[in-house]
């Protein structure tokens, strides 16, 4: 007779993945990366960053699944632990309706139905708000050096949905180095500044662009595929209506 199966082991070595996976499947989640801070008090093993995962130790933990991204993780570390016997699903995350299409694809790979907050989600951002007028803005993701969104980023087609028409999205790259003369420059209604990757507050950030509209908004709304989505139109529409009052 063959032995029963537990519950799914899953390593999620990708924030939004991760707290997608805690939050439906309570209890299949053995490990995930430094960085992912939701749900809070999430109590797994760590597994290093998104970016130099510590194989060794996610081999150790077992795993049925690990969930991973082909943007936030490198193809190398993905690679050994294939070589390692490992299953590995890997994600493509580039606009609103491809998240939700992975997110479905990821919870059905981890064993469960497809939850409440989800349709909830795909509901609020049908619903979301739109301003009059498009606004033109450059998104600063990181300074010194100064970088911004470019093109084909999942970010950039969020903003999209609210109304804002990202400056560099015809740019060659995704996330392309801008000297901050050009940036301050350029013709703009509004800069948008996410809390992550770094870390931009009131008193980091807009002293930059003394003659344009700053939003500052939550890096987990602009950029986090999961449960924040159900309440990221509301957060980022308030915000960037905020900057422009």
């Amino acid at each position: 007779m063959a032995r029963a199966r537990g519950p799914l082991r899953i390593v999620s070595l990708v924030p939004s993945l991760t707290e997608a996976v805690a939050v439906t499947v309570p209890g299949a989640l053995v490990g995930a990366t430094d960085w992912c801070s939701h749900p809070v008090g999430l109590d797994v093993t760590r597994v290093g960053g998104t970016k130099n995962p510590d194989v060794p130790r996610i081999v150790a933990l077992a795993p049925d699944l690990v969930v991973a991204n082909e943007e936030e993780n490198r193809a190398p570390d993905l690679a050994a632990l294939r070589a390692a016997g490992v299953e590995v699903l890997v994600t493509e995350v580039r606009t609103l309706d491809q998240a939700f299409r992975e997110l479905a694809r990821v919870l059905a790979a981890c064993g469960a139905g497809r939850p409440r907050w989800l349709d909830e989600a795909e509901a609020a951002w049908r619903q979301a708000p739109r301003p009059a007028a498009r606004l033109r803005a450059a998104v600063p993701v990181w300074r010194r050096p100064w970088m911004v969104l470019g093109r084909d980023t999942f970010a950039g087609d969020v903003l999209a949905r609210l109304g804002i028409d990202n400056a560099y999205a015809a740019h060659r790259e995704r996330y392309p180095r801008v000297p901050i003369d050009e940036l301050t420059s350029a013709d703009l209604d509004l800069v948008v500044l996410p809390d992550e990757p770094y870390r931009f507050t009131g008193e980091d950030g807009p002293e930059a662009f003394p003659d344009t509209p700053v939003a500052l908004v939550g890096g987990r709304h602009l950029t986090w595929y999961g449960p924040s989505l159900v309440e990221a139109p509301a957060e980022l529409s308030e915000a960037l209506r905020a900057a422009v009052r």
